[in-house]
C-alpha cells in the first residue's frame, strides 16, 4: 500500500466501511514490506552490522563469524556472541583458538568473581565459548561449560502506578512523542517493537495491532484499544508516510508543513533515544527516578493482572517464551497482596484466642 489516490492506507477511515479492506497483491508479512520501498529502513535502533563483515585479528575469530552468520541468531546475537569472544582473546592477548581448558575456566571464574558480570551476561559468555571450543574447533571433552552456574538475582522491575502513567504522558506535549509512548503503555510494546511498525501492521478493521520480529524473531498480534486505534489515525494523517507510522522528525524548522514534509519524506524511524531522552525529562519532573520507557511495558503487564487478566494472556501480550517470565508481574500488583491478605485474615478468624 502507498500513499497514493488509488490505494487507501490501512489507517484510513475507510476501513471502517461495511465491506472489508482490500488486501495488497504483496505480502506485508514480516519484513517483506521493507523491499517495496527500498529507500526506508524499517528497523528502529541502531542497525547492527554482521560479524562477517568485520576485522578479525585472528583467522578462528573470521570462521567464527561465519560459523554464526550459519546459524539462526538474529544479528544482533551474532554480535555479543562475537563480542564476547573478542573479550576472551583481548583478556589474553593470542589467538582464542591456542586457549587451553584451564584459561578458559579462569576467565570464566574471572568475570564471575572478580568483574562482577550479571548471571546472565556470564551464561551468555559460556555459551559463546561453548560455541566457539566445543561446536566450532571440536574439544567435546571438555567439561567447563556443563559446570557454569550463575543464579539471576531476584530483582523486581518498577511499576508506576495508573496515576503516575496518566501524570507522565500528560507532561509530554509533543504529540509525536506522546503517541509512541501511550501505544508501548496501551499494547505492552518494547520500545524498537513500537518505533519499527508500519502502517501495514495496523489491522484497524479486527482492532489489532500485529507486532513483527519481537525479541526471539517471534511475531505476535495484540489488542488495540479504539481510542488507541483513533490516536493512531490522527497521527498518520498528519504525515501520511506511505510505510513508517513513527517516521524520523530530522532537523529543522518546527512549522507544521515543513515537519510534516520532512515526516512524509524520512527514511527510517524515529531513533529510540528521542523518547529515551524525553523520559529521562520527565521522570525528573514528576520524581520518578528510576523510570524508563521500558517501564511503560511493566506497568502495562502489572496493571493488566491487577484487573483480573490470567499469566497466559499477559505471557501472549507480552511475548514471553516461558511462564516463569511473566510471573514476576504477580509480585508488583497490589491485587495479589490484598488476596493474600484476604487469605490470611480467613485463616486467622475464629481461631483460639
Amino acid at each position: 500500500m502507498n500513499n497514493s489516490k488509488h490505494t487507501a492506507s490501512p489507517l484510513s477511515p475507510a476501513t471502517h466501511s461495511a465491506q472489508p479492506p482490500q488486501r495488497p497483491a504483496h505480502s506485508t508479512q514480516g519484513r517483506n514490506v521493507g523491499r517495496f520501498h527500498p529507500g526506508v529502513r524499517v528497523d528502529a535502533g541502531r542497525p547492527c552490522p554482521d560479524p562477517t563483515t568485520y576485522t578479525h585479528l585472528w583467522p578462528s575469530m573470521a570462521d567464527f563469524a561465519r560459523r554464526l552468520a550459519l546459524g539462526t541468531l538474529a544479528p544482533r546475537s551474532r554480535h555479543s556472541y562475537y563480542r564476547d569472544m573478542r573479550l576472551l582473546h583481548e583478556h589474553f592477548g593470542c589467538d582464542p583458538a591456542m586457549l587451553t581448558q584451564a584459561q578458559v575456566t579462569d576467565y570464566l571464574i574471572h568475570v564471575k568473581m572478580v568483574k562482577g558480570w550479571r548471571p546472565k551476561t556470564v551464561r551468555q559468555t559460556a555459551a559463546s565459548a561453548r560455541l566457539f571450543f566445543v561446536d566450532m574447533l571440536g574439544h567435546s571433552d571438555w567439561t567447563v561449560f556443563a559446570n557454569v552456574r550463575a543464579r539471576d538475582h531476584d530483582e523486581l522491575p518498577l511499576v508506576l502506578t495508573r496515576e503516575q502513567v496518566h501524570a507522565l504522558l500528560g507532561r509530554v506535549r509533543l504529540r509525536r512523542y506522546r503517541i509512541p509512548l501511550k501505544l508501548i503503555y496501551c499494547c505492552g510494546l518494547r520500545l524498537s517493537e513500537c518505533l519499527s511498525l508500519t502502517i501495514h501492521d495496523i489491522i484497524g478493521s479486527e482492532q489489532k495491532l500485529r507486532v513483527r520480529h519481537g525479541k526471539g524473531g517471534k511475531d505476535r498480534v495484540v489488542p488495540l484499544a479504539a481510542e488507541m486505534l483513533a490516536d493512531l489515525r490522527r497521527y498518520w494523517a498528519f504525515h501520511k508516510h506511505p510505510l513508517l507510522l513513527f517516521p524520523n522528525v530530522g532537523r529543522g524548522d518546527n512549522a507544521p508543513e515543513q515537519l510534516r514534509a520532512r515526516m512524509h519524506s524520512a527514511t527510517e524511524p524515529m531513533p529510540v533515544s528521542s523518547l529515551q531522552r524525553l523520559m529521562l525529562v520527565a521522570r525528573k519532573e514528576l520524581n520518578l527516578p528510576d523510570a524508563t520507557v521500558h517501564t511503560l511495558r511493566h506497568s502495562f503487564a502489572t496493571h493488566l493482572i491487577e484487573s483480573g487478566a490470567s499469566l497466559h494472556t499477559v505471557q501472549a501480550l507480552l511475548g514471553h517464551a516461558h511462564i516463569n517470565t511473566t510471573q514476576v508481574y504477580l509480585h508488583l500488583t497490589h491485587r495479589s497482596e490484598q488476596n493474600a491478605l484476604r487469605l490470611i485474615e480467613d485463616l486467622c478468624s475464629g481461631l483460639p484466642r
